[in-house]
């Protein structure tokens, strides 16, 4: 049996349902998402390392919602058009430039990820490099909930 409709996934899960489903799961994942959010890092930086975590990842509902949230962050929209070839664009400040390498160092789980963290650590404080590293995994965490149950993506605003 297809699993799309008229060329989109289905559901298999609303985000609604997971939430009441397990309770205790979403709470910790936005538990671990606010002490993010409290830390030093930008909120604009915080979203773009979401975005391109669920870019790689292929999630249709996080790259939606923090695209979202990049928005209005005041991400400009040149760096969001790019994110997928940042490494080409000149759009991105050396601090971006680190966090988007170590992004995507801890996303495809490179073992070798030397030179990702030596500009992570020549850009970052270390308590920012926790942090930074927490929203990595916080977002790969919701990646794979969200893409594997197809939560439908919300609106773009």
């Amino acid at each position: 049996m297809p699993d799309t409709q008229a060329g989109l996934a289905r559901a298999r899960l609303e985000r609604t349902e997971f939430q009441r489903i397990a309770p205790a799961v979403n709470a910790a994942l936005l538990a671990m998402g606010k002490a993010v959010a409290e830390s030093s890092l930008e909120p604009a930086l915080i979203e773009l390392v979401k975005l391109r975590a669920s870019q790689m990842n292929g999630c249709a509902f996080c790259v939606q919602y923090h695209t979202n949230l990049a928005r209005q962050a005041g991400v400009a929209r040149e760096k969001l058009d790019l994110l997928p070839a940042w490494h080409d664009a000149g759009l991105y400040s050396p601090r971006e430039r680190a966090a988007l390498a170590w992004t995507e160092a801890l996303t495809e789980m490179r073992t070798e990820n030397a030179a990702a963290y030596a500009c992570v650590a020549d850009a970052f404080a270390a308590q920012e490099i926790v942090f930074l590293t927490a929203a990595i995994a916080n977002i790969n965490a919701w990646n794979r909930i969200a893409s594997g149950l197809r939560f439908s993506p919300p609106a773009a605003v």
